[in-house]
């Protein structure tokens, strides 16, 4: 993904801002390579129906790209589940005395009972 999406931004809405941007563009992306798959699919099945042997041997080469584009969109989700969790982890934690770190983990402070 975009390196740490937490960042330096220390305004909870900053960073809830940057989350948003983060999740609509990749699944943006995730949705374009979907739309992709569709068209490989069909020539796919064109390609198979016809019989043949020129366009099945192109199907090779469709299929693999069609794996590659299900690979990209499977990385991109658990980049997004990974992000969710964090904002998640940080909304929740930041309300009972965590701490949000630049590098994205949640600092645990421990308030002592007076």
């Amino acid at each position: 993904m975009e390196g740490d999406i937490f960042g330096e931004l220390g305004n909870t809405t900053q960073v809830d801002s940057r989350i948003l941007q983060i999740f609509q563009k990749n699944l943006l992306q995730a949705q374009d390579i979907l739309n992709q798959n569709r068209l490989l699919i069909n020539e796919i099945n064109q390609n198979h129906e016809s019989k043949r042997p020129d366009n099945l041997s192109r199907n090779v080469g469709l299929i693999r790209e069609l794996n590659s584009n299900i690979r990209r969109v499977v990385d991109l989700y658990a980049d997004l589940s990974g992000s969710f969790t964090k904002s998640r982890e940080a909304s929740s934690e930041g309300d009972s005395s965590g701490t949000l770190k630049s590098d994205g983990k949640i600092s645990q402070k421990r308030i002592r009972s007076t």
